[in-house]
């Protein structure tokens, strides 16, 4: 599995990627005076600097970052100033433990599962390819990951693989789909409160809403 590459939307992601252009002339923060101050201010903030990083260790933060560049394809973004700061979002919420509130009874708790799976898939790195995952090739990190996604509900280094599986997919795809720049590439206008939606409805638009420029285009199943 990889997710899709951002769009190169207004203040969204560089262009000659998938998903460039996808939403033309459509920027979700242009909306930013339709929500309550309060929704501001948390959307905001996702756009100014990242979160300084606190619970993962710097070699940690490495495997993460390279982990969650895999995962949601940007691993060869050209503009890094574009990129979503995935890693520092998920290190605030473990830093604070915000978790979803459960965990698999046979896992650990979140921040110890996110620091014993790095730690194998480095030392899988090590014992594979004789060098840390961070510093592997594109391929090489890809066949690590797929290794563990494709172990299913065996066990990888004592943890059921396919609940690792969930917990990194879980935590890079809720801080990556809560910044402003993956709704551009979703032609997401953003929260509805107070203004509203009215035009509910199958291809029914808002005025400040944008027609999918290439409504055909399933960039998942091209990748599939």
């Amino acid at each position: 599995m990889r997710l899709p590459r951002r769009g190169a939307e207004p203040g969204a992601p560089p262009a000659g990627q998938p998903w460039s252009g996808r939403f033309p002339g459509f920027d979700v923060l242009d909306q930013s005076s339709h929500w309550d101050p309060a929704t501001t201010g948390v959307v905001l903030a996702r756009v100014g600097m990242a979160p300084d990083i606190r619970f993962f260790t710097p070699d940690e933060e490495a495997v993460a970052t390279a982990l969650c560049d895999q995962l949601l394809a940007q691993d060869d973004a050209t503009e890094p100033q574009a990129r979503v700061a995935v890693v520092n979002m998920i290190d605030a919420r473990l830093a604070e433990r915000q978790t979803d509130g459960w965990r698999y009874d046979d896992m650990p708790d979140d921040g110890q599962a996110w620091r014993e799976s790095l730690a194998w898939l480095d030392a899988d790195a090590n014992e594979q390819f004789g060098c840390d995952f961070a510093a592997c090739s594109r391929a090489q990190q890809g066949s690590l990951i797929h290794s563990v996604q494709n172990r299913g509900s065996d066990t990888w280094h004592g943890l059921c693989a396919e609940r690792v599986w969930s917990l990194w997919t879980r935590y890079a795809c809720t801080a990556f789909y809560s910044h402003p720049f993956a709704w551009n590439e979703m032609g997401f206008s953003g929260p509805a409160y107070p203004r509203g939606y009215k035009n509910a409805g199958i291809d029914r638009l808002e005025p400040f809403e944008v027609r999918d420029a290439r409504p055909g285009d399933d960039p998942l199943r091209r990748r599939a």
